[in-house]
């Protein structure tokens, strides 16, 4: 057998090996898996269950694994009004589940409270006592607009500093 060539040596490590580091791969690694745990309160509940069924397809994402445990899942997607008896019990749902955890808010009610907002058990948005991520705006949102929000969120895992400027306001 001949030599091998550097420039023949050089093309073959171009295209066979690639150098990164551990935190990218198990970037990459949530962002193409998550596991959102079985969670619905409203009208919004409804088009989540859509985005999972057939004609939409959540599962060619990789997001298809719904858990019926908040300790096995790692996204929560907070689909409707949350009325203030209903916050801790949110709380802790989202306080059971592993590190690292997201939370998409999903519709106008749980982003902002809604048409209920002027009640006086509404919660005015989750994002008053949970950390969210990816706001997904709609009464309620289509099954396309929480795709697109998952995949918002899947940019901002697979980027780090991007989820930790948001994520703390800066």
């Amino acid at each position: 057998m001949g030599q091998i060539k550097e420039s023949e040596a050089q093309e073959l490590l171009q295209n066979n090996v690639i150098v990164t580091s551990v935190e990218r791969v198990l970037n990459w690694a949530r962002g193409n898996s998550f596991w959102p745990v079985t969670f619905g309160l409203a009208c919004c509940a409804i088009e989540m269950m859509a985005a999972g069924g057939a004609r939409f397809d959540l599962s060619r994402f990789g997001y298809e694994v719904f858990r019926p445990s908040p300790r096995q899942a790692d996204l929560m997607i907070v689909a409707g009004t949350v009325n203030r008896k209903m916050e801790p019990l949110v709380h802790r749902i989202y306080e059971q589940m592993p590190e690292p955890k997201y939370v998409i808010a999903m519709g106008s009610c749980a982003i902002s409270g809604g048409p209920f907002v002027d009640s006086y058990n509404v919660t005015p948005g989750v994002d008053t006592f949970l950390p969210v991520d990816v706001y997904v705006p709609g009464c309620p949102p289509r099954p396309e607009a929480l795709i697109y929000g998952m995949l918002e969120l899947k940019k901002k895992v697979n980027d780090p500093k991007m989820a930790r400027l948001v994520r703390h306001g800066k």
